[in-house]
Protein backbone atom coordinates (compact mmCIF):
# COMPACT_ATOMS: atom_id res chain seq x y z
CA UNK A 1 0.00 0.00 0.00
CA UNK A 2 1.50 3.50 -0.98
CA UNK A 3 1.57 6.53 0.96
CA UNK A 4 -1.39 8.81 0.49
CA UNK A 5 0.75 11.47 0.02
CA UNK A 6 3.36 9.64 -2.22
CA UNK A 7 1.51 11.45 -5.73
CA UNK A 8 1.82 14.65 -4.23
CA UNK A 9 5.80 14.18 -3.87
CA UNK A 10 6.27 12.76 -7.21
CA UNK A 11 3.58 14.97 -9.52
CA UNK A 12 2.72 18.85 -8.19
CA UNK A 13 0.27 19.17 -10.76
CA UNK A 14 0.80 21.32 -14.49
CA UNK A 15 0.47 24.67 -13.05
CA UNK A 16 1.62 23.07 -8.91
CA UNK A 17 5.40 22.58 -11.11
CA UNK A 18 6.05 25.92 -11.68
CA UNK A 19 5.34 26.96 -8.37
CA UNK A 20 9.64 27.79 -7.34
CA UNK A 21 9.82 30.28 -10.91
CA UNK A 22 6.42 31.67 -10.61
CA UNK A 23 5.16 32.11 -6.79
CA UNK A 24 4.85 35.33 -6.07
CA UNK A 25 5.15 36.95 -8.99
CA UNK A 26 3.07 35.22 -11.44
CA UNK A 27 0.46 33.70 -9.72
CA UNK A 28 -0.24 34.48 -5.51
CA UNK A 29 0.82 38.23 -6.98
CA UNK A 30 0.73 41.12 -4.24
CA UNK A 31 -0.89 44.20 -5.48
CA UNK A 32 -1.01 47.05 -2.56
CA UNK A 33 -3.05 49.83 -2.06
CA UNK A 34 -6.61 51.19 -2.47
CA UNK A 35 -8.23 49.38 -5.28
CA UNK A 36 -8.63 51.17 -8.23
CA UNK A 37 -7.02 52.02 -11.94
CA UNK A 38 -3.57 52.54 -10.62
CA UNK A 39 -2.15 49.92 -7.77
CA UNK A 40 1.30 49.03 -6.43
CA UNK A 41 2.56 45.83 -7.50
CA UNK A 42 6.22 45.19 -5.74
CA UNK A 43 6.65 49.18 -4.85
CA UNK A 44 6.18 50.65 -8.27
CA UNK A 45 2.62 51.97 -9.67
CA UNK A 46 1.11 49.37 -12.57
CA UNK A 47 -2.05 50.02 -14.46
CA UNK A 48 -4.76 47.22 -13.27
CA UNK A 49 -6.09 45.32 -15.19
CA UNK A 50 -7.03 42.24 -13.20
CA UNK A 51 -9.19 43.76 -10.70
CA UNK A 52 -13.23 42.85 -11.34
CA UNK A 53 -14.28 46.24 -9.76
CA UNK A 54 -16.58 46.39 -12.94
CA UNK A 55 -18.29 50.02 -11.78
CA UNK A 56 -15.54 51.61 -9.69
CA UNK A 57 -17.37 50.87 -6.61
CA UNK A 58 -14.69 49.49 -4.70
CA UNK A 59 -13.02 52.82 -3.15
CA UNK A 60 -16.00 54.81 -4.01
CA UNK A 61 -16.20 57.43 -0.95
CA UNK A 62 -20.04 56.71 -0.57
CA UNK A 63 -19.68 53.24 -0.50
CA UNK A 64 -16.78 53.35 2.33
CA UNK A 65 -18.41 55.23 3.74
CA UNK A 66 -21.60 53.24 4.41
CA UNK A 67 -19.63 50.42 5.03
CA UNK A 68 -17.69 52.06 7.91
CA UNK A 69 -20.34 52.87 9.62
CA UNK A 70 -22.10 49.48 9.55
CA UNK A 71 -19.70 47.88 10.57
CA UNK A 72 -18.90 50.55 13.72
CA UNK A 73 -22.56 49.58 14.81
CA UNK A 74 -22.37 45.90 14.37
CA UNK A 75 -18.95 44.63 14.18
CA UNK A 76 -17.54 41.65 11.58
CA UNK A 77 -20.00 39.36 13.67
CA UNK A 78 -24.19 40.15 14.00
CA UNK A 79 -25.53 38.13 13.15
CA UNK A 80 -24.09 34.89 14.97
CA UNK A 81 -25.16 31.61 13.29
CA UNK A 82 -27.11 30.22 10.41
CA UNK A 83 -29.73 32.04 8.98
CA UNK A 84 -32.54 28.96 10.02
CA UNK A 85 -31.08 29.15 13.10
CA UNK A 86 -30.31 32.49 14.84
CA UNK A 87 -28.58 34.66 11.97
CA UNK A 88 -31.65 35.54 10.19
CA UNK A 89 -32.52 39.40 10.64
CA UNK A 90 -34.88 42.07 8.39
CA UNK A 91 -32.07 43.45 6.54
CA UNK A 92 -31.12 40.23 5.29
CA UNK A 93 -35.11 40.27 4.13
CA UNK A 94 -34.71 43.76 2.64
CA UNK A 95 -31.78 42.66 0.36
CA UNK A 96 -33.25 39.61 -1.33
CA UNK A 97 -36.40 41.57 -1.90
CA UNK A 98 -34.32 44.58 -4.08
CA UNK A 99 -32.30 41.97 -5.39
CA UNK A 100 -35.58 40.03 -6.88
CA UNK A 101 -36.80 43.26 -8.40
CA UNK A 102 -33.98 44.11 -9.87
CA UNK A 103 -33.27 40.85 -11.96
CA UNK A 104 -37.04 40.85 -12.25
CA UNK A 105 -37.82 37.62 -10.41
CA UNK A 106 -40.67 36.74 -7.59
CA UNK A 107 -38.09 36.25 -4.74
CA UNK A 108 -34.08 35.54 -4.03
CA UNK A 109 -31.94 34.28 -1.37
CA UNK A 110 -28.52 35.45 -0.08
CA UNK A 111 -25.92 32.93 -0.51
CA UNK A 112 -22.22 33.79 1.55
CA UNK A 113 -20.08 32.79 -1.68
CA UNK A 114 -20.61 32.69 -4.91
CA UNK A 115 -18.79 29.47 -5.47
CA UNK A 116 -19.97 27.62 -2.53
CA UNK A 117 -23.70 28.97 -2.98
CA UNK A 118 -23.35 27.32 -6.62
CA UNK A 119 -22.27 24.51 -6.12
CA UNK A 120 -24.68 23.93 -3.57
CA UNK A 121 -27.13 25.68 -5.67
CA UNK A 122 -26.35 22.65 -8.08
CA UNK A 123 -26.88 19.87 -5.51
CA UNK A 124 -29.99 20.89 -4.30
CA UNK A 125 -31.90 21.17 -7.39
CA UNK A 126 -31.49 17.95 -9.06
CA UNK A 127 -31.77 14.24 -7.62
CA UNK A 128 -30.57 11.21 -9.51
CA UNK A 129 -33.01 10.29 -11.12
CA UNK A 130 -32.40 13.95 -13.11
CA UNK A 131 -30.25 14.62 -16.00
CA UNK A 132 -27.53 17.81 -16.26
CA UNK A 133 -26.46 19.49 -19.65
CA UNK A 134 -24.11 21.73 -19.51
CA UNK A 135 -21.48 23.90 -21.50
CA UNK A 136 -18.04 22.60 -21.37
CA UNK A 137 -16.46 25.87 -20.68
CA UNK A 138 -18.38 26.20 -17.24
CA UNK A 139 -16.48 28.18 -14.56
CA UNK A 140 -14.79 25.73 -11.72
CA UNK A 141 -17.80 26.38 -9.29
CA UNK A 142 -20.72 24.66 -12.24
CA UNK A 143 -17.86 21.41 -12.75
CA UNK A 144 -17.80 20.79 -8.98
CA UNK A 145 -21.55 21.14 -8.11
CA UNK A 146 -21.99 18.86 -11.53
CA UNK A 147 -19.42 16.42 -9.78
CA UNK A 148 -21.77 16.33 -6.91
CA UNK A 149 -24.56 15.02 -9.20
CA UNK A 150 -24.96 11.07 -8.64
CA UNK A 151 -27.37 10.51 -11.70
CA UNK A 152 -26.28 11.09 -15.59
CA UNK A 153 -25.03 14.42 -16.81
CA UNK A 154 -23.70 15.29 -20.43
CA UNK A 155 -21.65 18.50 -21.55
CA UNK A 156 -22.10 20.23 -24.93
CA UNK A 157 -19.61 22.15 -26.85
CA UNK A 158 -19.40 25.63 -25.97
CA UNK A 159 -21.86 27.87 -26.84
CA UNK A 160 -22.56 25.54 -29.88
CA UNK A 161 -26.46 24.75 -30.43
CA UNK A 162 -26.57 21.62 -32.51
CA UNK A 163 -24.54 20.12 -29.46
CA UNK A 164 -27.18 21.66 -27.23
CA UNK A 165 -30.07 20.02 -29.23
CA UNK A 166 -28.00 16.62 -29.11
CA UNK A 167 -27.43 16.83 -25.46
CA UNK A 168 -31.04 17.84 -25.04
CA UNK A 169 -32.10 14.65 -27.31
CA UNK A 170 -29.44 12.00 -25.41
CA UNK A 171 -30.92 13.76 -21.27
CA UNK A 172 -34.83 13.40 -22.77
CA UNK A 173 -34.32 9.72 -23.48
CA UNK A 174 -32.90 9.10 -20.19
CA UNK A 175 -35.15 11.28 -17.91
CA UNK A 176 -37.89 9.41 -19.76
CA UNK A 177 -36.40 6.23 -18.31
CA UNK A 178 -35.79 7.20 -14.79
CA UNK A 179 -38.64 9.87 -14.27
CA UNK A 180 -36.77 12.27 -13.46
CA UNK A 181 -36.41 15.94 -15.68
CA UNK A 182 -33.24 18.24 -16.78
CA UNK A 183 -31.59 21.07 -15.81
CA UNK A 184 -29.35 22.64 -18.67
CA UNK A 185 -26.67 25.07 -17.17
CA UNK A 186 -25.01 28.23 -19.03
CA UNK A 187 -22.96 30.89 -18.01
CA UNK A 188 -24.56 34.81 -18.80
CA UNK A 189 -20.47 35.81 -19.96
CA UNK A 190 -17.81 33.42 -20.09
CA UNK A 191 -15.25 34.79 -17.71
CA UNK A 192 -12.01 33.86 -19.71
CA UNK A 193 -13.72 34.59 -23.46
CA UNK A 194 -15.80 36.90 -22.73
CA UNK A 195 -18.42 35.48 -25.08
CA UNK A 196 -22.15 35.83 -24.14
CA UNK A 197 -23.93 32.19 -23.65
CA UNK A 198 -26.66 31.82 -26.35
CA UNK A 199 -29.26 32.34 -23.73
CA UNK A 200 -31.78 33.23 -25.96
CA UNK A 201 -31.87 30.49 -28.35
CA UNK A 202 -31.39 27.90 -25.57
CA UNK A 203 -34.82 29.84 -24.36
CA UNK A 204 -35.96 28.94 -27.74
CA UNK A 205 -35.69 25.30 -27.40
CA UNK A 206 -38.07 25.07 -24.43
CA UNK A 207 -40.30 25.12 -27.17
CA UNK A 208 -39.01 21.48 -27.96
CA UNK A 209 -37.55 19.99 -25.21
CA UNK A 210 -38.49 19.65 -21.27
CA UNK A 211 -36.07 21.44 -19.16
CA UNK A 212 -35.26 24.08 -16.78
CA UNK A 213 -32.80 26.63 -17.33
CA UNK A 214 -29.90 27.93 -14.27
CA UNK A 215 -27.85 30.68 -15.42
CA UNK A 216 -24.24 31.81 -14.15
CA UNK A 217 -24.55 35.69 -14.54
CA UNK A 218 -21.36 36.65 -12.39
CA UNK A 219 -19.95 38.90 -15.35
CA UNK A 220 -22.95 40.12 -16.83
CA UNK A 221 -25.08 41.19 -13.51
CA UNK A 222 -24.24 45.12 -13.10
CA UNK A 223 -22.46 45.41 -16.42
CA UNK A 224 -25.13 44.22 -19.16
CA UNK A 225 -28.95 45.31 -20.19
CA UNK A 226 -30.76 48.00 -19.97
CA UNK A 227 -30.92 48.44 -16.31
CA UNK A 228 -27.96 46.34 -15.47
CA UNK A 229 -29.93 43.40 -14.37
CA UNK A 230 -27.93 41.16 -16.67
CA UNK A 231 -27.31 39.30 -19.60
CA UNK A 232 -31.05 38.00 -19.44
CA UNK A 233 -32.07 41.16 -19.66
CA UNK A 234 -29.27 42.06 -22.87
CA UNK A 235 -30.56 39.76 -24.67
CA UNK A 236 -34.52 39.79 -23.90
CA UNK A 237 -35.26 36.39 -22.18
CA UNK A 238 -35.04 37.39 -18.37
CA UNK A 239 -38.18 35.97 -17.58
CA UNK A 240 -37.26 32.59 -19.24
CA UNK A 241 -34.70 32.03 -16.95
CA UNK A 242 -35.51 29.39 -14.36
CA UNK A 243 -33.03 29.73 -11.45
CA UNK A 244 -30.77 33.14 -12.15
CA UNK A 245 -27.28 33.40 -10.02
CA UNK A 246 -24.91 36.51 -9.41
CA UNK A 247 -22.01 37.32 -7.20
CA UNK A 248 -21.01 40.31 -5.01
CA UNK A 249 -17.76 39.72 -5.92
CA UNK A 250 -17.45 41.54 -9.52
CA UNK A 251 -19.90 44.49 -10.09
CA UNK A 252 -20.81 45.20 -6.19
CA UNK A 253 -17.26 44.58 -5.40
CA UNK A 254 -18.55 43.25 -2.33
CA UNK A 255 -18.38 39.18 -1.15
CA UNK A 256 -21.76 37.00 -0.78
CA UNK A 257 -24.09 35.84 -3.79
CA UNK A 258 -27.42 35.74 -4.45
CA UNK A 259 -29.98 33.63 -6.59
CA UNK A 260 -33.73 34.79 -7.89
CA UNK A 261 -36.14 32.49 -9.55
CA UNK A 262 -40.30 32.05 -8.45
CA UNK A 263 -41.35 31.97 -5.18
CA UNK A 264 -41.93 28.39 -4.71
CA UNK A 265 -38.48 27.70 -6.11
CA UNK A 266 -36.53 29.84 -3.71
CA UNK A 267 -38.27 28.82 -0.70
CA UNK A 268 -37.38 25.19 -1.60
CA UNK A 269 -33.94 25.72 -1.82
CA UNK A 270 -33.50 27.90 1.03
CA UNK A 271 -34.62 24.68 3.20
CA UNK A 272 -31.95 22.74 0.97
CA UNK A 273 -29.31 24.52 0.32
CA UNK A 274 -26.45 22.77 2.32
CA UNK A 275 -23.75 25.15 2.34
CA UNK A 276 -26.53 28.01 3.89
CA UNK A 277 -28.10 25.85 6.16
CA UNK A 278 -25.02 24.60 8.13
CA UNK A 279 -23.19 28.11 7.73
CA UNK A 280 -23.10 31.18 9.17
CA UNK A 281 -25.20 34.06 8.19
CA UNK A 282 -23.81 36.32 5.74
CA UNK A 283 -22.43 39.19 8.10
CA UNK A 284 -24.76 42.76 8.08
CA UNK A 285 -21.71 44.68 7.91
CA UNK A 286 -21.87 43.21 4.18
CA UNK A 287 -25.85 42.93 3.87
CA UNK A 288 -26.14 46.83 4.16
CA UNK A 289 -22.71 47.54 1.63
CA UNK A 290 -24.39 45.47 -0.55
CA UNK A 291 -27.89 47.26 0.04
CA UNK A 292 -25.81 50.70 -0.52
CA UNK A 293 -23.75 49.40 -3.49
CA UNK A 294 -26.85 48.39 -5.63
CA UNK A 295 -28.68 51.39 -4.73
CA UNK A 296 -26.09 53.04 -6.25
CA UNK A 297 -26.10 50.47 -9.46
CA UNK A 298 -29.64 51.83 -10.06
CA UNK A 299 -29.95 55.21 -9.40
CA UNK A 300 -25.89 55.64 -10.93
CA UNK A 301 -26.63 55.17 -14.85
CA UNK A 302 -23.44 56.94 -15.12
CA UNK A 303 -21.20 54.52 -13.86
CA UNK A 304 -21.92 51.30 -16.29
CA UNK A 305 -21.83 54.38 -19.28
CA UNK A 306 -18.15 55.10 -17.99
CA UNK A 307 -17.65 51.33 -17.83
CA UNK A 308 -18.31 50.71 -21.30
CA UNK A 309 -16.79 54.01 -22.34
CA UNK A 310 -13.66 52.39 -21.30
CA UNK A 311 -14.70 48.92 -22.83
CA UNK A 312 -15.19 50.02 -26.26
CA UNK A 313 -11.85 52.59 -26.43
CA UNK A 314 -9.76 49.31 -25.26
CA UNK A 315 -11.09 46.80 -27.42
CA UNK A 316 -11.53 49.09 -30.37
CA UNK A 317 -7.85 49.95 -29.88
CA UNK A 318 -6.83 46.49 -29.42
CA UNK A 319 -8.32 45.27 -32.87
CA UNK A 320 -7.20 48.48 -34.63
CA UNK A 321 -3.66 47.83 -33.76
CA UNK A 322 -3.96 44.01 -35.10
CA UNK A 323 -5.13 41.95 -31.66
CA UNK A 324 -6.93 38.66 -31.57
CA UNK A 325 -9.41 39.57 -28.91
CA UNK A 326 -11.23 36.99 -29.71
CA UNK A 327 -15.56 36.82 -29.75
CA UNK A 328 -15.78 38.59 -27.02
CA UNK A 329 -19.31 40.48 -25.98
CA UNK A 330 -18.70 41.62 -22.76
CA UNK A 331 -16.33 43.64 -20.51
CA UNK A 332 -13.61 40.63 -20.74
CA UNK A 333 -11.07 41.10 -22.71
CA UNK A 334 -9.37 38.35 -23.64
CA UNK A 335 -5.93 38.86 -25.88
CA UNK A 336 -4.44 35.78 -27.87
CA UNK A 337 -1.04 35.17 -28.39
CA UNK A 338 1.29 32.70 -29.50
CA UNK A 339 4.11 30.92 -26.87
CA UNK A 340 4.44 28.91 -24.45
CA UNK A 341 4.87 29.09 -20.59
CA UNK A 342 8.29 30.20 -20.25
CA UNK A 343 7.84 33.13 -22.85
CA UNK A 344 5.16 33.90 -20.80
CA UNK A 345 6.64 33.98 -17.52
CA UNK A 346 9.39 36.27 -19.91
CA UNK A 347 6.59 38.59 -21.57
CA UNK A 348 4.50 38.98 -18.12
CA UNK A 349 7.69 40.29 -16.26
CA UNK A 350 8.82 42.88 -19.45
CA UNK A 351 5.12 43.77 -19.56
CA UNK A 352 5.13 44.34 -15.57
CA UNK A 353 8.46 46.04 -14.84
CA UNK A 354 9.66 47.65 -18.46
CA UNK A 355 6.06 49.15 -18.95
CA UNK A 356 4.26 48.86 -15.86
CA UNK A 357 0.93 47.16 -17.09
CA UNK A 358 -0.43 44.53 -14.74
CA UNK A 359 -3.01 41.81 -15.86
CA UNK A 360 -3.92 38.26 -15.70
CA UNK A 361 -2.07 35.92 -17.19
CA UNK A 362 -3.85 32.70 -18.28
CA UNK A 363 -1.66 29.24 -19.73
CA UNK A 364 -2.11 25.99 -20.25
CA UNK A 365 -4.41 23.55 -18.67
CA UNK A 366 -7.13 26.64 -18.59
CA UNK A 367 -6.59 27.47 -22.60
CA UNK A 368 -4.71 25.01 -24.95
CA UNK A 369 -0.76 24.48 -25.24
CA UNK A 370 0.98 26.86 -27.19
CA UNK A 371 -1.15 29.70 -26.38
CA UNK A 372 -0.54 33.13 -24.39
CA UNK A 373 -3.62 34.52 -23.17
CA UNK A 374 -3.64 38.43 -21.25
CA UNK A 375 -7.29 38.58 -19.78
CA UNK A 376 -8.18 42.00 -18.80
CA UNK A 377 -11.04 43.64 -17.09
CA UNK A 378 -11.78 47.30 -17.88
CA UNK A 379 -13.45 48.84 -14.89
CA UNK A 380 -15.71 52.46 -14.93
CA UNK A 381 -12.01 53.91 -12.74
CA UNK A 382 -9.72 53.53 -15.66
CA UNK A 383 -8.58 56.54 -17.79
CA UNK A 384 -8.32 56.67 -22.05
CA UNK A 385 -4.85 57.40 -20.77
CA UNK A 386 -4.61 54.08 -19.29
CA UNK A 387 -5.86 52.52 -22.73
CA UNK A 388 -3.73 54.55 -24.67
CA UNK A 389 -0.33 53.18 -22.51
CA UNK A 390 -1.38 49.36 -22.24
CA UNK A 391 -1.64 49.41 -26.00
CA UNK A 392 1.58 50.76 -26.83
CA UNK A 393 2.93 48.03 -24.22
CA UNK A 394 1.24 45.38 -25.64
CA UNK A 395 2.73 46.53 -29.22
CA UNK A 396 6.57 46.33 -27.91
CA UNK A 397 5.62 42.79 -26.26
CA UNK A 398 4.23 41.22 -29.12
CA UNK A 399 7.10 42.54 -31.03
CA UNK A 400 9.13 41.06 -28.80
CA UNK A 401 7.72 37.98 -28.75
CA UNK A 402 7.49 37.58 -32.25
CA UNK A 403 11.52 38.19 -33.07
CA UNK A 404 11.93 35.56 -30.24
CA UNK A 405 13.44 37.69 -27.64
CA UNK A 406 11.46 35.95 -24.80
CA UNK A 407 11.80 32.60 -26.17
CA UNK A 408 15.84 33.11 -25.54
CA UNK A 409 14.81 34.72 -22.31
CA UNK A 410 12.87 31.72 -21.25
CA UNK A 411 15.82 29.00 -22.04
CA UNK A 412 17.02 29.45 -18.90
CA UNK A 413 13.97 28.67 -16.81
CA UNK A 414 13.56 26.01 -18.68
CA UNK A 415 16.61 24.50 -18.20
CA UNK A 416 16.16 25.08 -14.55
CA UNK A 417 12.58 23.23 -14.82
CA UNK A 418 14.88 20.65 -16.61
CA UNK A 419 16.76 20.00 -13.43
CA UNK A 420 14.04 19.56 -11.35
CA UNK A 421 11.98 16.64 -13.13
Amino acid sequence: MKDLFDKIYKDKGPLGKWADQAEGYFVFPKLEGPISNRMKFRGKEVVTWSINDYLGLANHPEVRKVDAEAAAEYGSAYPMGARMMSGHTQMHEKLQDELASFVHKQSAYLLNFGYQGMVSTIDALVSKKDVIVYDVDAHACIIDGVRLHLGQRFTYKHNDLDSIEKNLERATKIAEQTGGGILLISEGVFGMRGEQGRLKEIVELKKKYNFRFFVDDAHGFGTLGKTGAGAGEEQGVQDEIDVYFATFAKSLASTGAFIAADKEIIDYLKYNLRSQMFAKSLQMQLVIGALKRLEMLRSMPELKEKLWENVNALQNGLKENGFDIGTTQSCVTPVYLKGSIPEAMALVKDLREKHGIFCSIVVYPVIPKGLILLRMIPTASHTLKDVEETITAFSAIRERLENGTYKRLSASVTAAMAGKM
